[in-house]
């Protein structure tokens, strides 16, 4: 009986580590997804900055191409790890931007951290290949 219960009681532990991962992921990818609707779209906003940061208009096409053909890889949950990857090269490209030019840049470093966190609570091969001590 105590077996039963003991299962039970893991497979629910298990369930919420699942919700919960599956809502952390929700948050840097509806960023991601916002962001790269904006390039797409040539969001007033987003061309009027882009020379801020060193980046030529034409390109945000482009990085908005990137970027979302990275979040949908992420979304998608026998892809996710590839995803995350890709995403990480993106957000440490963001990160580097934002350095060159002396702003900050904790947001682009959080998203990459619920990325990969969300990714560590659901999924146990990473969970064995990177173990929390």
């Amino acid at each position: 009986m105590a077996q039963t219960s003991e299962a039970q009681g893991q497979a629910a532990t298990g369930k919420w580590l699942r919700l919960t991962s599956y809502l952390l992921s929700a948050l840097p990818a509806a960023a991601l997804l916002l962001s790269a609707i904006m390039k797409l779209t040539r969001n007033p906003q987003l061309v009027e900055g882009a020379p801020h940061l060193g980046w030529p208009v034409e390109v945000l096409v482009a990085l908005g191409f990137v970027e979302l053909g990275c979040t949908v890889i992420y979304l998608i949950p026998r892809t996710a790890i590839l995803g995350a990857v890709l995403l990480t090269g993106y957000m440490g490209g963001a990160i580097a931007t934002h350095v060159r030019i002396g702003e900050p840049f904790l947001a682009q470093l959080l998203l990459g951290v619920l990325i990969w966190l969300a990714l560590w609570l659901r999924e146990p091969r990473l969970k064995a290949l990177l173990p929390l001590r």
